[in-house]
């Protein structure tokens, strides 16, 4: 029997090479949005241009709390809690 099922899902063998490609590159892309590194650097250089003067409080305020709001998100999707 192992073998006739081999020969019978041969031809679907290059759709489950695509699926499992598919797969990893979902995964790789998940790991990437859901890292607080990026957005922590976002968050020091914000305050860092705040500090130089680049940015007014109101711009600063603003962008923190869009900020702080995605470092909510990805501990959240960490903690495996829906948003």
């Amino acid at each position: 029997m192992g073998l006739l099922t081999q020969l019978a899902t041969l031809p679907l063998t290059p759709v489950r090479g695509v699926v499992w490609v598919l797969e990893r590159v979902v995964e790789t892309a998940e790991n990437e949005y859901y890292d607080p590194a990026p957005v922590e650097r976002e968050l020091a250089r914000l305050e860092q241009a705040l500090l130089a003067g680049d940015i007014d409080e109101e711009t600063f305020d603003r962008r923190e709390d869009e900020l702080l709001d995605r470092l909510d998100e990805i501990r959240a999707h960490a903690q495996g809690i829906d948003t």
